[in-house]
């Protein structure tokens, strides 16, 4: 087992923004996490990240229980996540963007930092844009860069926040077959996203939440021929 979610609670004051949420992702596996606006999908990312903590419940990397450790740690034990909005440092290139985080994120130096930063940028598709700003790229090369970022910490297990978000169906396509690669290729992956579509596409295990509770789990086509996960993600009864 990479990764195991289990019992994970979190409250802001009296809004229950998580209840009880429990998943597993197996080395190599591609789990998608669906649900409504405010169902508690990104703060479920946030935890297993780092960012927030918990109220209760455990988030276990290759049996570890990551307890309190910091997202920084956490990314050299094997997390690496993107964001919805892409964050590029414009006053760094393409290249220096990815760099960074593979000193920093992965822990990694020299010649095995900069193989990391170069392959990086390779498998998401921008390493024919290495040395131009980061703040110069159009959004669809931005998204490429998130991924880049996170993929040069050389992680066991990739958050994906929504990366889809914005794109056109095109840039969507292309997006979907550079994640396929990275999935193919070894790497776990736990995917947010609206864009259902997309997210069928590589994930083999959906996970629905609904006012911050799994409501349905399981097969993309189960999940979403359930009657509970229309009722709460699609609106139909």
């Amino acid at each position: 087992m990479t990764l195991n979610v289990d019992g994970v609670a979190k409250r802001f004051g009296s809004v229950i923004v998580l209840e009880d949420v429990a998943f597993d992702v197996a080395a190599g596996a591609a789990v998608g996490i669906v649900g409504p606006n405010g169902a508690g999908k990104t703060t479920l990312l946030d935890i297993v990240a780092g960012v927030q903590r918990a109220d209760r419940g455990s988030v276990r990397l290759d049996g570890t229980d990551l307890g309190r450790l910091a997202p920084a740690v956490r990314c050299r034990r094997g997390l690496a996540r993107t964001f919805q909005t892409p964050r590029p440092l414009g006053e760094l290139t393409v290249y220096e963007t990815a760099l960074v985080a593979a000193i920093r994120g992965g822990g990694l130096r020299g010649s095995d930092a900069r193989e990391a930063a170069v392959q990086s940028l390779a498998v998401a598709g921008v390493g024919r844009l290495a040395n131009r700003p980061s703040a110069s790229l159009r959004l669809l090369d931005r998204k490429r860069l998130e991924l880049a970022r996170a993929l040069a910490t050389q992680p066991k297990v990739l958050l994906l926040d929504e990366i889809a978000g914005g794109l056109t169906n095109a840039e969507t396509d292309v997006l979907v077959a550079t994640i396929r690669g990275v999935h193919a290729a070894g790497t776990a992956v736990v995917w947010v996203e609206h864009i259902i579509r997309a997210l069928v596409q590589v994930a083999s295990r959906l996970v629905c939440l609904a006012a911050g509770r799994v409501v349905a789990a399981g097969a993309p086509d189960e999940v979403l021929a359930d009657p509970k996960v229309r009722a709460a993600y699609f609106g139909a009864s």
